[in-house]
């Protein structure tokens, strides 16, 4: 039988050529011609038999066996062009995709779609997505959460076991969308040029009221009415907040917000005939607070059902059951990350954190 070199080179001496399209083309031609099947050829070399079946019979129409490489479309905008884009983009972050596409085409006159403006803005890691909503922060905001987190910063756990987490949120059968798109890049989500800075939405629904602590977390309080100083006396702090006092002892200290109803005289006067510690607390702090996550994943439980609440009354059930139903422990190591919390506030100089 004739060896594999000769066969290639009596291949080539005749009128048909093997240019080099591949390391083993000339091994599967060569043993192709020796006699060999294309299964026997696919099983030694390891190779797709439907590879091998397609570059025996292009060897056999035009003797031409190389891959044809294709310079594919040309690139419609040059590295210029690309970098205007790009700072188009970061000089409006809420701007669409025909936007920079718009301005490039008026500035240059080079047309490009939407879809090229987000594979070159892609280039430099920039993709569309939702911007964080955050509460207004003023330079005095910023001054009071910094100081606040650097002394409480090296609490130990023992210490923070001894705070109750309270505040109040708001429930509803409608929701923002959230469907606004920003540019930024990977790892700037809390970036300030990234934010939306604005209160609560409003609607109709219900207004919650919760406490957690290690270890333990008070009833869901519901009502539709807004809260006053009286409800606030009345039943969150003598319903609720004075029980936990009373089994945890003088070390207790209780944690909420400066909302004008919690800052009420009556409340005020309260506390005080209940001996109840109240924790200073800055402003406009949600980063902060643990229970903001766990109102997250109470709306996220209400959201989940199914079928999912389509009254007001429904709502209030479901919003009972899940609280119920949140595992402890991850409220307790919401509570935990405290430190990580005034850490991350100092490392951004009191303005907006990671959470």
């Amino acid at each position: 039988m004739t060896s594999t070199t000769s066969r290639l080179a009596s291949a080539s001496s005749s009128s048909r050529t093997i240019p080099a399209g591949g390391l083993l083309t000339p091994t599967i031609i060569g043993r192709l011609e020796c006699g060999r099947t294309q299964l026997e050829v696919s099983e030694e070399l390891g190779i797709v038999q439907s590879v091998i079946s397609r570059l025996w019979q292009r060897f056999q129409d035009d003797g031409n066996v190389s891959r044809c490489y294709s310079t594919g479309r040309p690139r419609v905008t040059t590295p210029n062009e690309d970098w205007y884009l790009a700072v188009t983009a970061k000089r409006n972050r809420r701007s669409t995709a025909s936007d920079p596409s718009r301005q490039l085409s008026s500035a240059t006159g080079t047309t490009v779609s939407r879809q090229t403006v987000y594979r070159r803005l892609g280039h430099i890691g920039l993709y569309a997505r939702r911007p964080v909503s955050c509460v207004p922060l003023t330079a005095t905001h910023c001054r009071l959460l910094l100081a606040w987190s650097r002394e409480h910063a090296l609490w130990t756990p023992q210490q923070w076991s001894c705070v109750m987490f309270s505040d109040e949120s708001r429930f509803s059968l409608q929701s923002d969308s959230r469907r606004t798109f920003i540019w930024r890049a990977p790892g700037t989500r809390y970036h300030q040029e990234n934010t939306i800075e604005r209160h609560r939405y409003g609607g109709a629904g219900w207004l919650v009221w919760g406490g957690i602590i290690l270890g333990s977390r008070t009833d869901l309080h519901v009502q539709s009415v807004t809260m006053t100083g009286h409800i606030y006396r009345d039943v969150i702090l003598e319903q609720h907040v004075r029980l936990f006092r009373g089994a945890m002892g003088a070390e207790f200290l209780f944690m909420d917000d400066n909302a004008r109803p919690h800052r009420a005289n009556i409340v005020d006067e309260c506390l005080q005939s209940e001996d109840i510690t109240r924790m200073d607390w800055p402003a406009y702090s949600p980063d902060l607070n643990p229970i903001e996550h766990v109102w997250d994943m109470l709306g996220r439980r209400i959201a989940a059902r199914q079928p999912p609440p389509t009254c007001l009354p429904e709502l209030r059930s479901s919003l009972l059951d899940e609280w119920c139903n949140i595992p402890q422990d991850q409220i307790d190591n919401l509570i935990l990350s405290m430190p990580r919390r005034c850490k991350a506030c100092i490392a951004s100089s009191g303005r907006h954190t990671p959470y």
